[in-house]
């Protein structure tokens, strides 16, 4: 890993020489500033010559390099990426797949390191620092292979079957308790039933069969003695004739 950290300055070097000669002047102040180990300030001069040169891959590149000394892995990875995207010659191309592969190996992604430093070699095959690099890479990948497709796989069927058996004990809780209110209900309908046996049941309207009978009882008699009123006047008003003596 001290190898892999090393080549970071080095590349910064080689590209600092490359943009001295041309207008901007953030850039070499850039590189004096990451030379005293003040990585801060380096960001701040490659961040304007970006600026000022958006369509290049140099200023990304350092500025790639000031914000990985700063312990900002992924944010590094991002700028190298853009230098990438930005560059025109196969050494630039490199430069930007080798120190993509540093902050994967800091990351501890050793399959995509493998691939990062791989592209670096197809355009610079020479290069012994991303030999060394692709080769620590690969040992690091075989003592730490990624969790296979069929690992998963078992896992989300496990992950599954666990949510399903979560689910059936939900519903046979949901079920007792069911159960449970029905009994109880059950039972209450029973001790009701119990309690008013013997009694006189309310009929619709709130009158007990008992009370109905007895008035209808009185309504009788009370039209009985109407009716024999009724033909005692009838007799009265009819007197029967004496009979003749002839």
């Amino acid at each position: 890993m001290k190898k892999i950290l090393l080549y970071s300055l080095i590349l910064i070097s080689f590209l600092a020489k490359a943009q001295e000669k041309g207008k901007d002047k953030n850039l070499p102040k850039g590189n004096e500033s990451f030379v005293e180990k003040k990585y801060a300030d380096a960001e701040a001069e490659y961040r304007i010559s970006e600026s000022k040169n958006p369509k290049k891959s140099i200023a990304p590149y350092n500025l790639g390099n000031a914000i990985y000394r700063q312990n900002q892995n992924n944010e590094a990875k991002y700028h190298y990426a853009k230098a990438l995207k930005n560059a025109k010659t196969r050494t630039e191309k490199h430069l930007a797949f080798h120190n993509i592969g540093n902050t994967l190996m800091k990351n501890k992604d050793y399959s995509g390191a493998v691939e990062a430093y791989k592209n670096a070699l197809r355009n610079n095959p020479a290069d012994e620092q991303t030999r060394y690099n692709y080769a620590l890479a690969k040992k690091m990948l075989e003592d730490n292979p990624p969790k296979k497709d069929d690992d998963k796989s078992k896992d989300k069927k496990n992950q599954k079957e666990d949510e399903k058996k979560n689910k059936d004990k939900k519903d046979d809780k949901e079920k007792d308790k069911d159960k449970d209110k029905k009994s109880q209900n059950d039972k209450d309908k029973k001790d009701d039933k119990d309690k008013n046996q013997g009694k006189p049941q309310p009929q619709p309207g709130g009158i007990s069969k008992q009370r109905l009978e007895n008035l209808l009882d009185a309504v009788n008699n009370e039209e009985k003695k109407v009716q024999d009123k009724v033909n005692k006047q009838k007799v009265q008003a009819n007197p029967k004739k004496a009979e003749k003596d002839w």
